[in-house]
C-alpha cells in the first residue's frame, strides 16, 4: 500500500466523498421507503431504515470533523494511502447508489465509517484493515452481480 502524507486538499476531498456517500445513502434509504409506500413488498423495515439513517448521520459527522481538522492532520503529516482511500470511498458511494439489498448498503456504510473513524482519530494503523474490509465488501458485490 502506497503511504503518502495526506495534504489538506486530500482530507477535504475525503470529507467531500464521505458527505457524498451520506447523500447517496440518504437517497437510497428514501427510495426504499418510497417502494414501501407504493404498496409493493416492503423494501426496507423501519428498523433497517433507522439503522441506515444512523449510519448516514455518522458519516456526516465524520465528514464534518475532517473538514474542521484538515489543517491539523496535514501539520502532523500522518502517512495514509490518500489516493487509494479517495478511490475506494468514491467507489463505495457509487455502489450505495445502485445496490438493491439493504444488507449490502449497511455493510458498505459501516466499513466507510470504520475508515473515517481511523482517519479522524489519527490512527493510521487501523486504516489498512478498514480498507481491506471495504475492498472485500465491494468485491463481493461485484462477484454476486457476475454470478
Amino acid at each position: 500500500m502506497n503511504r503518502t502524507a495526506l495534504q489538506p486538499a486530500d482530507i477535504e476531498a475525503l470529507a467531500d466523498s464521505l458527505s457524498d456517500s451520506a447523500d447517496a445513502l440518504h437517497k437510497r434509504i428514501m427510495r426504499a421507503i418510497g417502494q414501501n409506500a407504493d404498496g409493493r413488498d416492503a423494501a426496507i423495515t423501519h428498523a433497517e431504515a433507522q439503522a441506515l439513517f444512523d449510519q448516514e448521520v455518522a458519516l456526516r459527522q465524520h465528514a464534518n470533523k475532517l473538514y474542521t481538522e484538515a489543517v491539523r492532520y496535514a501539520a502532523g503529516s500522518v502517512a495514509l494511502p490518500a489516493r487509494e482511500l479517495l478511490d475506494l470511498t468514491a467507489l463505495a458511494r457509487d455502489r450505495i447508489r445502485h445496490i438493491d439489498r439493504v444488507k449490502d448498503v449497511a455493510g458498505i456504510a459501516a466499513t466507510l465509517l470504520t475508515a473515517a473513524a481511523a482517519v479522524a482519530a489519527q490512527h493510521p494503523e487501523r486504516l489498512p484493515a478498514a480498507l481491506k474490509d471495504l475492498k472485500a465488501h465491494l468485491a463481493s458485490l461485484r462477484a454476486s452481480k457476475e454470478g
